[in-house]
C-alpha cells in the first residue's frame, strides 16, 4: 500500500520534520514490512510560465515548431521552441528552465535547435511524471489553476510529495486505505488519529430498487451483505481532475483517467471501501444482485468479453448483466465523457465469492483485492457520502434524493479473553490495565469481566476471532521487542533413534568414502517404475499424484536410480564425467490390488484415536528408506606414470562393504539378474539369506537412453531393513596392540559356487583368530580344470592377549580350509 504523505498528515498528526523513513519505522514497529518510498523524480527550477507569441515555422522535415516568447517571472522573457500546438497565446504553462531534471532522469539545459536557442523546455503531464498521456503540453487552465509566472509548479501541482509503500499482510485487508496506515501510525506514535469516515453528514437515499437474489450463496452465505447506493446530477464531465489529487492517485500507483472515475478510486483509497460509479442515463430499470446463469457473457471495462461461471455474483440491470460484482464494471453503463448523472455504489461482497471470482477471470483488480480481504461493513454509506460530496465539490454536480440502503444489522460476538492469558501466551508481564487499554485503542469494546474481559472487536478487523488473536495484537501494540528471547528446553530423551543414527553412519561413511549426497524429488515417469523398481521388468502398481509437479513425472518412485541417472546427466552435460553419487531416500512401494487414499481424513480439532490412526496408516503404501549409488568415469584420474582407474563394478562392491559395516552387517553378493543390469556382472546383496538390494552395471542401452557415456554402475539397498537386521550388532572393540599374522590361500572349487559362499566357509572355519578375509583373485584358466575357478583369500589372523606364532595362524587356516572342502569340495590349489 503506497501512502502519500500529504494525505496521511490529513488524518493523523505526522511530525512536518518527519522523513518517509521516520514514517515507515514507525509502521515496522507495528507489525508492518517496509518495502520502498516513492517520489516525482524532478528537481531544479520548474516554475509557471506565460505564453506571450510564438510563431509558427515549418521545418524541412515535415515538423512544425513554435518558436515562443514565455514570461517565467524574470525580467526578460525566454525564447524556447517547443513541438507541440496545443496552447495559444495567454496560456499559462509548466516550464523547465537549465538546470531542471525531469523524470527519466532528463537534465534541461539551454542547447540550440532548429536555429534558436531554447532556454528551457513546456513541459506535458508525462514528461513531469503525472501520467502516461502525451496530449501535448499541459496547460493549467484545464486544471483550473491560475498562478502568477515565475510561481514554483513542483509545489503548486504537489510534485513534492512523497510516499511510502508498506506490504499489507492478507488478514489485515482494513490497512490497504489511508484510513487504516494513518490509523496504525496513531497507534505506533501515540499521534491523534481523525477518522475520515467521521463524516458531518451522511445521507441516505431512497426510491432506487436494489434487488439480492443470491440463490447460489457460496458457503451457505449471500454473496452481498451491505449495497447502498447515492446519485448525483449536472456533473460537469469536461471539468478536470485537479492536481492534487491528480500527484496523490499517482504516487499510490493510480493513473488518473477522468474526474468522476477519479473520484472513486481516490475515496477506495482513503477509506478502504471500492466504489463504483455508473452512468445513470445508460442503466434500465433497478439493479439485481444475483449469480450468473449458464452461457451468460459480460464485456468488461478492459474490452474484454468474459464467459461467466455459475458461481460469478453479477450486478445486473433489467437488460443484463452490467459488472462482475467486486471485481470489475461492464462496459455498457461506464462512466464517460458525456456522463452528467452519476449512480454511486458502495457495497460489501463475500469474501470467498469475489476472491474465487477473479481468480477464475484472472482478473485481478484494487477493488477485488480489497474484497477478499474483507471491507468494513459499516463503511458503504460513508464512502458513498465522501464520494457525492467530492463530485458536487469538483464536479459542480448536485446530490440527488434517488438511492437505496441494503443491509443487515451488523453485530459481532465478543470474545472471552481470559486473565493471564497474554502474559502466558506472550512471555511478557502486561499489567491489566494495558491489556485493556491496548485493545480500546485498536478499536475493541473492552468489559470487565469475573475471570478477564469480554472483547469485542471493532467492524474493521474480521482478523480478530479468538483470544490468541487478541494476544497477538495486545504483543504487537506494545512492542514485539519487549517479547524476552528464551530458548526451548529440551524435552528429555535419548536424542536421535538407533534407526536415525544407523542412517546417518551409513551416509557420513559413504560421504567420507568419496561419495557425494544428491537428494533429489521423489517423482517420476511410471516407465523408470517398471525398469528400476522391478526385479524382472514387469509393471507393479506405482502412487500417481492427483497434481503433479510435471506432467511427465506424475509418479512416486519406487527406486533411488532414475533420480540418480538425472543427476549424472545434468554433470555429465556441464563437463563433470568422473561421479560418485549417492543418496539416501524415501520410495514408494504400493501392494498389488490395494486401494490407497481412500481413508476419510478426520477433523482437525480431535485427536484420533489408535483406531483412526491405524486406518490411516493402512491408507498409505508402503514407504522404506532405501541408499543408492552411481559410479560412473574414473574413480582415479590419469596421472603421469599411471594411467586413470576406472569406476567398476569392484568399486561399487566396496561401496556395498562401507553401507555394511557402517550399519553392522555382513553383506553376502551372488550373482543374479535384473532388468535394467547387465547380465554377468549384476549381483543380488542379501544379509542372513535374505535380500537387501542389488548391484551391477547398467545395460549399454539403459545407460544411452539416460545420455550417459562409457559404462554405469549403480547399487541400491533396502536401508529400513538392513538396519533392522542389525538390531544392536553395531559394538565398538578395543584395538590389539599385537602384531597380525597375515596368510593367503587359494582354493580350486566349482566355477558355479560364488566367492562368497567360499568365504563364508573360511571365516566359520578358523575361528575367533581370523581378523579379515578378503577375496584378491579369480583365476580360471591353465593349471585350473575346466569348469573350475581359483578364488585366492588374504587372511589376517590377530589375537587380544598375544602375539601369534606362525604354527598358530597356520592352524587357524587349516581349519578354514578343512570346513571349505567339507560343505563345497574345495581343493588346495599346488
Amino acid at each position: 500500500m503506497r501512502v502519500p504523505l500529504s494525505w496521511l498528515r490529513e488524518y493523523v498528526d505526522v511530525p512536518g520534520e518527519a522523513t518517509p523513513e521516520d514514517v515507515l519505522a514507525a509502521l515496522v514497529s507495528v507489525g508492518f514490512e517496509e518495502e520502498d518510498v516513492f517520489r516525482f523524480e524532478l528537481s531544479g527550477p520548474v516554475v509557471v510560465g506565460a505564453v506571450l507569441s510564438f510563431e509558427a515555422e515549418p521545418q524541412s522535415n515535415g515538423k512544425t515548431i513554435r518558436w515562443c516568447q514565455v514570461d517565467v517571472g524574470e525580467a526578460e522573457p525566454r525564447g524556447i521552441v517547443c513541438g507541440a500546438s496545443n496552447f495559444f497565446e495567454g496560456d499559462k504553462v509548466v516550464v523547465s528552465l537549465p538546470g531542471a531534471v525531469l523524470p527519466g532522469p532528463f537534465p534541461i539545459s539551454a542547447r540550440k535547435t532548429y536555429g534558436h536557442v531554447s532556454d528551457g523546455m513546456i513541459a506535458s503531464a508525462r514528461e513531469l511524471g503525472l501520467g502516461d498521456e502525451h496530449n501535448g503540453i499541459l496547460r493549467l487552465v484545464e486544471l483550473g489553476i491560475d498562478a502568477e509566472p515565475g510561481t514554483d509548479a513542483i509545489a503548486l501541482l504537489g510534485l513534492d510529495d512523497v510516499a511510502v509503500d508498506v506490504n499489507v499482510t492478507p488478514d489485515r485487508g482494513y490497512a490497504l486505505s489511508i484510513r487504516g496506515i494513518a490509523r496504525e501510525y496513531a497507534h505506533a506514535t501515540g499521534a491523534t488519529f481523525r477518522d475520515p469516515a467521521s463524516l458531518p453528514e451522511i445521507g441516505s437515499g431512497s426510491g432506487f430498487s436494489v434487488v439480492v437474489d443470491d440463490t447460489a450463496p457460496i458457503r451457505g452465505r449471500n454473496g452481498v451483505t451491505e449495497f447502498v447506493t447515492r446519485a448525483v446530477r449536472g456533473v460537469d464531465p469536461a471539468r478536470p481532475t485537479p492536481p492534487w489529487m491528480i500527484a496523490r492517485l499517482t504516487l499510490a500507483g493510480i493513473r488518473s483517467i477522468s474526474l468522476l472515475v477519479d473520484i472513486t478510486n481516490y475515496v477506495m483509497l482513503e477509506l478502504g471501501g471500492p466504489i463504483h460509479g455508473y452512468d445513470l442515463d445508460k442503466l434500465t430499470g433497478g439493479i439485481t444482485v444475483r449469480r450468473a446463469t449458464e452461457g451468460e457473457t459480460l464485456e468488461t471495462l478492459d474490452g474484454q468479453v468474459r464467459k461467466l461461471s455459475t458461481e460469478d455474483l453479477l450486478i445486473t440491470d433489467e437488460s443484463g448483466p452490467i459488472g462482475l460484482a467486486g471485481v470489475m464494471g461492464g462496459a455498457r453503463t461506464e462512466i464517460g465523457e458525456t456522463t452528467t448523472d452519476v449512480l454511486i455504489e458502495a457495497a460489501v461482497f463475500d469474501t470467498v465469492s469475489i476472491a474465487r471470482t477473479a481468480r477464475r477471470h484472472k482478473l485481478p483488480s484494487e477493488a477485488s483485492r480489497r474484497f477478499e480481504r474483507g471491507v468494513d461493513p459499516l463503511l458503504p454509506a460513508a464512502s458513498a457520502q465522501r464520494v457525492v460530496d467530492l463530485m458536487v465539490q469538483l464536479g459542480g454536480g448536485t446530490a440527488d434524493a434517488l438511492g437505496s440502503a441494503l443491509g443487515v444489522d451488523y453485530s459481532r460476538a465478543s470474545i472471552a479473553l481470559p486473565a493471564g492469558f497474554v502474559q502466558g501466551l506472550v512471555g511478557v508481564d502486561y499489567t491489566a490495565a494495558r491489556i485493556a487499554e491496548t485493545l480500546t485503542l485498536i478499536g475493541c469494546e473492552v468489559v470487565e469481566t469475573v475471570d478477564g474481559w469480554a472483547v469485542t472487536p471493532p467492524s474493521w478487523r474480521p482478523d480478530l476471532t479468538d483470544k490468541w488473536t487478541l494476544a497477538e495484537e495486545v504483543a504487537r501494540i506494545d512492542g514485539v521487542d519487549k517479547i524476552p528471547s528464551v530458548l526451548p528446553t529440551p524435552p528429555s530423551g535419548r536424542g536421535l533413534t538407533p534407526a536415525q543414527q544407523g542412517r546417518r553412519r551409513v551416509a557420513n561413511a559413504l560421504a567420507a568414502a568419496g561419495f557425494v549426497e544428491t537428494p533429489s524429488f521423489p517423482f517420476t515417469s511410471e516407465e523408470q517404475n517398471d525398469l528400476h523398481g522391478s526385479a524382472t521388468g514387469d509393471h507393479l502398481p506405482s502412487v500417481r499424484l492427483a497434481n503433479a509437479l510435471d506432467g511427465q513425472t506424475p509418479f512416486l518412485r519406487r527406486s533411488l536410480i532414475p533420480a540418480l541417472l538425472q543427476t549424472a546427466h545434468r554433470n555429465v552435460a556441464r563437463g563433470h564425467t568422473d561421479l560418485a553419487l549417492f543418496e539416501v531416500g524415501t520410495v514408494f512401494l504400493p501392494k498389488p490390488g490395494v486401494e490407497y487414499g481412500t481413508t476419510t481424513i478426520p477433523p482437525m480439532a480431535v485427536r484420533p484415536d489408535a483406531e483412526t490412526l491405524a486406518r490411516l496408516d493402512a491408507s498409505i503404501p508402503p514407504q522404506p528408506r532405501h541408499v543408492a549409488l552411481l559410479l560412473a568415469g574414473a574413480v582415479a584420474p590419469k596421472q603421469p606414470g599411471r594411467e586413470a582407474e576406472a569406476a567398476g563394478l569392484e568399486v561399487a562392491l566396496d561401496a556395498v562393504r562401507v553401507i555394511a559395516a557402517a550399519a553392522g552387517v555382513e553383506i553376502a553378493v551372488a550373482q543374479g539378474q535384473r532388468a535394467a543390469l547387465h547380465p554377468g556382472r549384476t549381483g543380488v546383496l542379501t544379509v542372513d539369506g535374505a535380500e537387501v538390494g542389488y548391484v551391477g552395471e547398467l545395460l549399454p542401452a539403459v545407460a544411452a537412453d539416460a545420455d550417459l557415456p562409457g559404462r554405469v554402475t549403480v547399487a541400491e539397498l533396502d536401508l529400513d531393513a538392513i538396519l533392522a537386521m542389525a538390531g544392536e550388532r553395531v559394538t565398538v572393540a578395543s584395538l590389539s596392540t599385537f602384531p597380525a599374522a597375515t596368510q593367503d590361500v587359494s582354493l580350486v572349487v566349482d566355477a558355479a559356487l560364488p566367492a562368497a559362499a567360499l568365504r563364508a566357509a573360511l571365516v566359520e572355519g578358523a575361528g575367533d583368530l581370523l581378523e579379515s578375509v578378503r577375496l584378491v583373485d579369480d583365476y580360471r584358466g591353465q593349471g585350473v580344470p575346466a569348469g573350475s575357478k581359483s578364488l585366492t583369500f588374504a587372511l589376517r589372523f590377530r589375537a587380544p592377549d598375544r602375539t601369534l606364532t606362525a604354527a598358530e595362524a597356520t592352524e587357524a587356516k587349516l581349519a578354514g580350509v578343512a570346513l571349505a572342502t567339507e560343505r563345497h569340495g574345495a581343493t588346495l590349489r599346488e
